[in-house]
């Protein structure tokens, strides 16, 4: 009898256990369905955002410095002044100045003189125009002595044959007069008669030699070294005449522009110099911090003021490569502030960077935003979260982004259907901060899915996907 007992007890055990499991599984599901939280599915407009976040700089921004050795003199601004651009904002005392930086002024004085007198004075135009007269007179003088000492060229020929003939008539009269003396010759030498045939002979004589000498020049040619004398001449005066030539086209339109230039750089120079007496501002802005101090002692390199034009507040943000090509210029802009995070401020994109900068093996692109409605609660450095709206979509079947999940490689949906929830896989378009535009899956509007499905759901739980209750 005890043996029939103990073989009832040990069929009963799996029924019991199988009774158990099956209680256990319906109280685990109704406890997981209780604890769901679901959505109906509606259509409707998506904005789609590309999120990042930056710090807020402004338009332009600079630390100005001191660029000599001195005392600091005049400080005419404080933190929160307005200047405009060219500004004298710190001044130093001139007698704590180098010596270079005092005698500049005098070195602009005489280059400002030095300038004037080059614009306005016609003296070196004047002696140009002299210089080049004179040099072409020279050329014309240096041809014709060339010219007239080449053979063939220092007389015509009818000269020549004139005188020629008066070599002619000359000889004859050498020949007469030596008759004549020859009748006389013996005579003493203080005879009047022998005295002046021997006259008329040397008379005679020195004229008959002129007018040979004479004829060998016309009909003879230079010696080599009156020939290089006169070509040295001649190439001499072309090249004078090129020179004022030159000179005469670089000054006959007013001065030289690199005379010009050349003292307006030494005038550039010296105010360059005097400028280091001074602090100017480069743009005009607010002054955002001053550190000069009259007194101060200071050294080239010493921060005297730092200066931020707030008329345009940027917010740079860097943008990864997957989304940087859905950026544009002009798209707009959500911004929230870490200081102000009550307020969203709104803002434009202004620059989208061309290059990307890898950072830990991620590509990012710098993307520059302009906030449009700033106000008194922006500043400078403060951190930012920038949404950019890429894209608006109108009347689109939202899913809420709580509600997706990968399965297998592939995103799902939970929807509760017959009051158990069943994977329906989708495949996603733009999205926002919140949803995402369906695309494709088996999905309508009044479905309900489930924002939190419990991981029994996703690892084949009480409910297997298509399964019942």
């Amino acid at each position: 009898m005890r043996r029939v007992l103990w073989l009832l007890v040990l069929a009963a055990l799996p029924v019991g256990g199988f009774f158990a499991w099956r209680t256990w599984r319906a109280n685990a599901a109704e406890s997981a369905l209780a604890n769901l939280q679901t959505v109906e599915l509606q259509r409707g407009p998506l904005t789609a955002m590309v999120g990042a976040t930056g710090t807020v700089r402004a338009n332009q921004a600079a630390t100005l410095t001191f660029e000599t050795t001195g005392t600091v003199g005049k400080v005419n601004v404080e933190t929160g002044d307005p200047v405009f651009a060219g500004q004298i904002l710190v001044t130093l005392e001139e007698t704590s100045l180098p010596s270079q930086v005092i005698l500049a002024r005098a070195d602009l004085a005489a280059a400002e003189k030095a300038l004037e007198d080059l614009l306005n004075s016609a003296l070196a135009r004047a002696q140009a125009q002299l210089d080049l007269a004179k040099a072409r007179d020279a050329l014309q003088d240096a041809e014709y002595r060339w010219r007239v000492q080449q053979p063939g060229n220092r007389a015509s020929g009818e000269v020549i044959a004139a005188t020629q003939a008066n070599l002619v008539l000359a000889e004859e009269e050498v020949r007469r007069a030596e008759e004549e003396y020859n009748r006389v010759a013996g005579r003493p030498e203080d005879d009047p008669v022998r005295a002046l045939a021997r006259a008329r002979l040397a008379e005679a004589r020195q004229k008959r030699d002129s007018i040979l000498r004479q004829l060998n020049w016309y009909t003879g040619k230079p010696t080599d070294i009156d020939q290089a004398i006169l070509d040295a001449e001649l190439a001499l005066a072309r090249a004078q005449l090129a020179e004022a030539e030159r000179e005469w086209e670089r000054l006959k339109d007013g001065p030289d522009p690199r005379d010009v230039a050349a003292a307006e750089a030494r005038i550039a120079a010296a105010r360059a110099t005097l400028e280091m007496a001074l602090i100017r501002a480069p743009f005009s802005g607010i002054v955002t911090f001053v550190s000069a101090r009259p007194g101060d002692q200071i050294s080239p390199g010493t921060v005297a003021l730092s200066l931020a034009d707030l008329s345009r507040l940027l917010v740079g943000v860097e943008v990864t490569e997957v989304d940087i090509n859905r950026i544009k210029v002009g798209q707009e802009v959500t911004l929230i502030l870490d200081a102000a995070p009550d307020r969203t401020y709104h803002g434009v994109v202004v620059e989208v960077g061309l290059a990307g900068v890898e950072r830990a093996g991620v590509v990012n692109f710098p993307v520059t935003v302009e906030i449009t409605d700033a106000d008194e609660l922006v500043r400078p450095g403060m951190t930012a979260a920038v949404s950019i709206i890429v894209e608006q979509i109108e009347d689109v079947l939202l899913i809420p982004n709580r509600a997706v999940r990968v399965r297998e490689g592939e995103r799902v949906v939970y929807v509760l259907r017959g009051g158990v929830p069943e994977p329906v896989p989708v495949v996603l378009g733009a999205s926002s901060e919140t949803h995402s535009q369906l695309l494709e899956g088996d999905l309508r509007p009044g479905d309900r899915v489930v924002l939190n499905p419990p991981a029994q759901f996703e690892d084949n739980g009480p409910f297997p996907f298509g399964g019942r209750r």
